[in-house]
């Protein structure tokens, strides 16, 4: 085989490879859990090596490294020097891991997908899997399913298509819409093709409607209103593209009107905005950003760490918001937070290569391709990538304030692709960027590329040894020990995993306090899981609690004191610790103590915190019988 074949085999490779991510990441729920994403990085690594192998086997290999890509890996080399700093490393290190992923397919789109063909593929595969997605939802929203494949989502009456929530669907939906539209009104295609697109918006429209996302709508509006507004500037797209406005205007209104705010679904997400003041209420949203914020300005320069924010948010939480957050809700300030100031500047610096790329190549994308008879028009595929790609990354940046989209393995993924697509535009504008791969350079490249695979294949290997242990916990006949003994396997394939650590200590926990023979011994292995996670996570209160608790239930009150003052400390506005140094005060006999932390647990969290309720009520009637001398607790109380 000549280089000429080889090169091209390696181009298409590529090619199927990233088109096998984008399509089974959406499909898999994102990508989110530990099995899916671990198919993707193995898609990935499979990309490296075919990119390695084209390097030194192709016909003529060159690099395109436009000024956005310096951007990209200064932020690539700062994630790996914030991950060898980070406080909690393995939430680092899985966060690291996804960074490498995007990063490699990102460099590796850039310098192997650009041809116009390989654009109108990746474009066309997304849109039709879209449609085919939406149409899911529809069919949820319509059977009233609360199902993805075989997994319940708490998302009633919404629907999240083939993710597990709704709000990141539409974030999948409000990227390819803009993207499905340009195509349909500015494209160069056959009449049954441009008709095939129209209905596959269509459907991806009523897709992004049942999802009830507000942030969704709106960021969906905002790039495909950007679309229509670029086309109409345009003299030979300018009727349809008004005409199209002028649908989506008057038919968005009737339909919301006389149909969409009628449902229960509109009701509870839009009416429900407004609070009973006449306030709008962002879902609690508010809090989640103040504090991101304070985290920010407390390590102004480098931020908490890699993925840090949701386990440090104990520290900053509100009295009002007591579940965890998992992210901030707006990718902007979770950036900040995790990554700093340090990390801010370099991804601003990254939007304004791109936006400055943009610029630059709008005039050369814009020039008129002619038909197959010779004759200019004005339609152009690839003004219609151009313009629709565009809409479509500026509606993701639109919901990104609102949501974490961006923290999403199948949207991040797109999201990178079709910036690369977008950047490697500017070889029409220039020929500065091209850099020929002389073989020091070729040498480097494969280095890097190397490392790469190596890091990510080791990765692989033990994430799914810890992965299938894990799957094997899940069993509800497994008994306490047992399942014990399982996570200590998950645990010794991945050491650093604090949150096995803690589920090993609490089933010694839950064993010991069923009162067997072996109840001290339990209580103290527990411990020891314990006194792991601390090493592991100094953030996870948890820890200190049921440490605290075994010391209790050892008789061992003196040296309790400790864990629940440091578990206040680091969750000064949680519920569950309220209500477990109120059990703490019960187990000392200070009952006017325990009181006052149940009534604080109470006022935390008013919905279903039984336990708090049945202390209460428990405290109340002992505080009487020792007031009185008489008990007034049913016999065996």
């Amino acid at each position: 085989m000549n280089r000429e074949a080889l090169d091209k085999f390696f181009e298409r490779g590529i090619l199927a490879l990233v088109l096998a991510i984008l399509i089974f990441a959406p499909l898999a729920m994102g990508a989110v859990d530990a099995w899916e994403f671990l198919v993707v990085q193995a898609l990935t690594i499979c990309v490296a090596i075919f990119w390695a192998l084209r390097i030194w086997l192709g016909a003529k290999p060159q690099l395109l490294w436009p000024p956005i890509c310096w951007a990209a890996l200064a932020f690539v080399i700062y994630a790996v020097a914030r991950y060898l700093t980070a406080d909690i490393e393995y939430v680092a290190r899985q966060e690291l891991i996804q960074i490498l992923v995007i990063a490699i397919l990102f460099f590796a789109a850039v310098n192997n997908l650009y041809r116009q063909e390989f654009s109108q593929i990746i474009s066309f595969t997304m849109i039709f899997l879209a449609m085919a997605i939406s149409g899911y939802a529809l069919y949820q929203f319509f059977t009233h399913s609360n199902r993805v494949w075989n997994l319940e989502t708490p998302y009633v009456g919404r629907a999240p298509g083939t993710f597990i929530s709704p709000n990141n669907l539409a974030g999948f939906l409000e990227m390819l819409l803009p993207l499905a539209t340009a195509y349909v009104l500015a494209g160069r295609m056959k009449a049954v093709l441009r008709i095939f697109l129209g209905y596959a918006a269509l459907v991806m429209a009523a897709g992004l409607v049942v999802t009830f996302s507000r942030g969704g709508w709106a960021a969906a509006a905002i790039g495909i209103f950007a679309v229509l507004l670029i086309l109409i500037c345009q003299r030979g797209n300018r009727i349809p593209a008004l005409i199209l406005l002028v649908i989506l205007i008057l038919g968005g209104a009737e339909f919301g009107k006389n149909y969409l705010s009628k449902t229960a679904a509109y009701i509870q997400r839009v009416k429900g905005t407004v609070n009973s003041e006449g306030q709008i209420d962002l879902d609690r949203r508010i809090d989640l950003w103040r504090a991101a914020e304070q985290m920010w300005r407390d390590h102004f320069w480098f931020g908490v760490g890699p993925a840090h924010y949701d386990y440090r948010f104990a520290q900053y939480r509100s009295e009002r918001l007591q579940a965890r957050p998992d992210r901030a809700h707006n990718d902007y300030l979770n950036l900040l937070a995790d990554w700093g100031t340090t990390g801010g500047i370099i991804v601003l610096a990254g939007i304004g290569f791109f936006a400055t790329g943009l610029w630059q190549t709008r005039a050369h994308v814009q020039r008129a391709e002619k038909n197959f008879g010779g004759v200019s028009s004005s339609l152009s595929n690839r003004f219609a990538f151009f313009v629709g790609a565009t809409g479509g990354l500026l509606a993701l940046a639109a919901h990104s304030a609102g949501d974490f989209n961006l923290h999403i393995p199948a949207n991040a993924i797109l999201a990178a692709i079709l910036l690369a697509l977008l950047t490697s535009n500017l070889r029409f504008a220039t020929k500065n960027y091209w850099v020929s791969l002389r073989k020091p350079v070729r040498i480097l490249i494969t280095a890097i590329l190397g490392a790469g695979i190596f890091y990510l294949s080791w990765q692989e290997i033990y994430r799914a040894h810890e992965a299938y242990w894990l799957r094997g916990t899940e069993s509800p006949e497994l008994s306490l020990l047992d399942r014990a003994a399982i996570l200590e396997k998950a645990f010794a394939a991945e050491p650093k995993n604090f949150q096995t650590a803690y589920d090993i200590g609490e089933s010694y926990r839950m064993q010991s306090f069923e009162g067997t023979a072996d109840y001290a011994q339990q209580a103290k292995t527990a411990m020891d899981w314990f006194a792991r996670v601390k090493a592991l996570d100094k953030f996870y209160a948890n820890a200190d609690l049921r440490t605290g608790m075994c010391l209790d239930w050892l008789d061992r009150h003196a040296e309790s004191e400790k864990f629940y003052s440091e578990a206040e400390r680091l969750d000064p506005n949680g519920y569950f610790v309220a209500d477990n140094i109120g059990w703490h005060y019960v187990q000392i006999g200070d009952y006017a103590a325990a009181r006052e932390w149940f009534q604080r647990s109470l006022r935390l969290n008013w919905i279903e915190n039984v336990a708090a309720e049945n202390y209460l009520d428990w405290i109340k009637q002992k505080m009487i019988e020792n007031a009185s001398g008489e008990s007034h607790l049913p016999p065996g109380f």
